[in-house]
């Protein structure tokens, strides 16, 4: 039996699971800012998450891919351990070189793109498949023409990331993450530091992304986006999860009061 096999027997996980997190903590000394958290994004699907600031949101992302170590629980992407191996019923740490290639699965797009300035926007897409795929400079490049064409930048790959607007830096950061093939993609507040009229032209390069069938986990406040491309929509406040359900449903009519509280002041 394979690893993700046994996984999903000792942990019930469903076959199409993508992300699977139970009981998932996180704690920075005394303040705990995760308390729990159960949630099953199965793949092909896109799970929104909501909350005020401080709610733990970013945390449970950055915890999928393992720049959080957990605290507690167990988290599973693609039915594997990231960041660690289970052995006689414990969970030990992986080095570090396993955890880069488990890593390189998941995409990350950040609410500030992080993308190397010294870098145009070519050599930002085919750096990771060089160092880390090991894909021969011609696929990478070939590939890179592909996704900048995808996200509608094809005229800009020879320029550095200060001569871009901000919505066509989150842009380049899409079409970076998608240039190592993730099993995932996740998105933390990807439009919150872009100018208004700019949101847009972000927001459209993930309707896309969702209508191919790619797996996302989006933590956002575009309430809209969430209505439209959500497939569940997750409400979480002080580190726990308060309610979850279909987005149209659960945004028209929300059974906590919490929920509904948060609701009527973002809408």
């Amino acid at each position: 039996m394979t690893p993700k096999a046994e996984n999903q027997a000792r942990f019930g996980v469903a076959p199409d699971a993508m992300v699977f997190a139970r009981g998932v903590r996180k704690s920075y000394g005394p303040l705990e800012v995760l308390k729990g958290i159960d949630a099953t994004v199965p793949a092909g699907s896109v799970a929104c998450i909501i909350g005020p600031s401080g709610s733990g949101k970013s945390t449970f992302l950055r915890c999928i891919n393992h720049l959080e170590q957990l605290s507690g629980g167990i988290l599973l992407v693609d039915g594997e351990f990231v960041g660690y191996d289970l052995r006689d019923g414990k969970l030990y740490e992986v080095k570090n070189s396993l955890l880069c290639k488990r890593r390189a699965d998941i995409g990350m797009v950040f609410q500030s793109f992080n993308l190397f300035s010294h870098m145009t926007v070519m050599e930002n897409l085919i750096e990771a498949p060089l160092r880390v795929r090991g894909m021969p400079v011609g696929e990478a490049r070939a590939k890179a023409e592909i996704l900048l064409a995808r996200v509608g930048l094809s005229d800009k790959a020879a320029r550095y990331p200060r001569e871009l607007s901000g919505g066509q830096q989150q842009r380049v950061a899409i079409a970076r993450a998608l240039a190592m093939n993730p099993k995932v993609l996740l998105f933390d507040e990807p439009t919150s530091a872009l100018d208004p009229e700019l949101v847009g032209e972000v927001l459209q390069v993930m309707r896309d992304l969702a209508a191919s069938g790619m797996t996302m986990v989006v933590v956002t406040h575009e309430i809209g986006f969430a209505r439209e491309v959500g497939d569940q929509l997750i409400f979480m406040d002080q580190g726990v999860i308060v309610e979850r359900g279909v987005p149209r449903e659960m945004i028209a009519n929300p059974q906590s009061p919490r929920t509904r509280e948060f609701l009527s002041r973002v809408l």
